[in-house]
């Protein structure tokens, strides 16, 4: 596998955290330069100018880091492109400096409460899919919640969940509960339909901004749409 192509592996594991997708699959990566030394250049492109400014840091610097770890790659430069606050967010990234200290005496602290708010979302979102698809296939909800994430199969779905937990700190063994609410605790099936109908609506509203943030960027860069291109 080529340098390049360990990059962009790097790179698909950093997420949109309102969205939690792989900035790769959102097609946010404009770019990725490698030189034959192995200094390395990302561009990262957003749905609008006006995307939110921790949220745009937050991406960029996760993805200097991802990028960083890897043990063949030298020199990593993050180019956020065309974003209203890509001057002060490039230069903080490109020192390892932290949100805070790109916008001074305009912000307080770091973004790691924000990150974690919309980590316990995206746990819940992803959640609901399994539970709804389990229901829908005909388990009952005491089925349901007696499982273990042993029990779970091996898909997307799964393995971001249990990533979540171990980042959040949640039981993620195979002995653990597969569904928890966000702090830890299992869903009883008495509970189960109650905590879905919330739980739904959270999955909906990642579904239905991440089909929004496409869709900008599609227009905005005059992008192919990926289903018509399979189809």
């Amino acid at each position: 596998m080529s340098i390049r192509a360990r990059v962009l592996d790097a790179l698909a594991t950093v997420h949109d955290p309102e969205l939690d997708e792989p900035i790769t699959s959102l097609r946010f990566v404009s770019a990725c330069d490698v030189s034959a030394d192995g200094d390395v250049e990302v561009r990262l492109r957003l749905p609008t100018p006006q995307c939110a400014p921790n949220f745009a840091y937050l991406m960029a610097a996760d993805a200097r880091d991802a990028v960083r770890r890897l043990p063949e790659v030298r020199e990593v430069t993050i180019r956020l492109d065309d974003h209203y606050t890509a001057e002060e967010i490039n230069a903080a990234v490109g020192r390892g400096a932290g949100f805070d200290e790109a916008f001074p005496g305009e912000t307080r602290g770091d973004l790691d409460a924000l990150r974690e708010l919309f980590q316990r979302k995206a746990l819940i979102a992803r959640q609901a899919r399994q539970c709804e698809a389990l229901l829908a296939a005909g388990a009952t909800a005491e089925a349901v919640t007696a499982r273990r994430v042993a029990d779970l199969p091996d898909e997307p779905d799964t393995r971001r969940c249990l990533e979540l937990r171990e980042r959040l700190g949640i039981a993620h063994e195979p002995a653990a509960p597969a569904f928890v609410r966000p702090d830890g605790e299992p869903i009883a099936a008495d509970d189960l339909r109650r905590w879905l109908r919330t739980a739904s609506l959270v999955r909906m509203s990642l579904e239905v901004n991440g089909g929004i943030c496409r869709s900008l960027l599609q227009v905005r860069h005059g992008l192919s749409n990926p289903e018509e291109v399979a189809a």
